[in-house]
């Protein structure tokens, strides 16, 4: 296990409802006719990018037969690139090719999350000043937050709050009905320990969070020049400041360069291209595209 693993529980309950979802009431009809015996497949990345969700990988062979053997070469994180190895697989042939599919299906969407980040990382260092880091959002695949979270940190990013009851986080539509300094106070009453955020699209919006004592500033859909003058205007300021909003890999340099904290990006989760990763028997590919 790496320090990029999701918590167990999440992984083993993910997995179950996959193969419940991809194996059904009957089983694996044709795996069910295949020859008996024992094999030995590798898992091979067939494209450059970066390793995520081994232990969901890993964890599909497990459920669906605890004497499959799953030996990594590569952990999560790490770089890879097209024809390495990555696992090598043994165990019953009709056990590893139930599998298969669900194993992979974690590892390249996971991969690829992380893939993306680590490009949104590298693009934002090549600002060459700031001090920013990459980090995710809430828009996640439905029941895999944990899991792609895990993934943005094998990729090199950040998290932001896992759900709603971590933070106190003012939106333009919470504050459609009342004032910043109403909301920052009501927070501070009602859950004096949680960090109290408070998006701005605007600075004097800003201005106003400022003075209400908020802990963190979310500059939301800003241009660059934009966000510039929120952090001069915060300076001084114990506040963290993140920027959101339509931020690409063409755009997060010069957002880096601007002084904030963070850059929050929703599309290197609920955009990510999988990682192309295969599985095959020998020399002969058992994966080919499918339908």
């Amino acid at each position: 296990m790496t320090g990029f693993d999701p918590p167990m529980q999440e992984v083993q309950a993910a997995v179950e409802l996959a193969l419940a979802e991809d194996v059904g009431p009957l089983g694996d009809l044709t795996s069910s006719l295949v020859p008996p015996g024992d094999i030995t497949a590798e898992i091979t990345a067939r494209d450059s990018g970066r390793l995520a969700g081994r232990a969901c990988a890993t964890e599909v062979f497990r459920q669906v037969d605890p004497s499959v053997t799953v030996e990594w070469h590569a952990a999560d994180g790490d770089p890879v690139a097209p024809g390495q190895r990555l696992a090598v697989v043994a165990g019953p042939r009709a056990s590893v090719l139930t599998a298969e599919r669900t194993a992979l299906n974690f590892l390249s969407h996971l991969s690829g999350i992380a893939t993306e980040v680590s490009r949104y990382v590298a693009a934002a260092a090549s600002a060459g000043v700031g001090r920013a880091r990459i980090r995710d959002t809430r828009k996640t695949t439905p029941g895999l937050r944990v899991l792609e979270k895990a993934a943005v940190r094998a990729g090199g990013g950040d998290n932001h709050r896992m759900g709603l009851s971590e933070w106190v986080m003012f939106k333009d539509n919470h504050l459609a009905g009342m004032s910043i300094a109403d909301g920052v106070t009501a927070a501070r009453r009602s859950w004096p320990d949680r960090i109290v955020y408070v998006e701005c699209d605007r600075i004097e919006q800003v201005e106003e969070a400022l003075a209400a004592g908020a802990d963190a500033l979310l500059l939301d859909n800003m241009t660059p020049d934009g966000v510039q003058a929120c952090v001069a205007r915060a300076a001084g300021h114990d506040c963290l400041l993140e920027v959101s909003g339509g931020i690409t890999l063409e755009t997060v340099a010069e957002y880096a360069a601007t002084g904030v904290d963070f850059i929050s990006v929703g599309r290197i989760t609920n955009s990510a291209p999988v990682l192309d990763i295969g599985l095959d028997f020998g020399n002969v590919p058992v994966n080919a595209e499918e339908e």
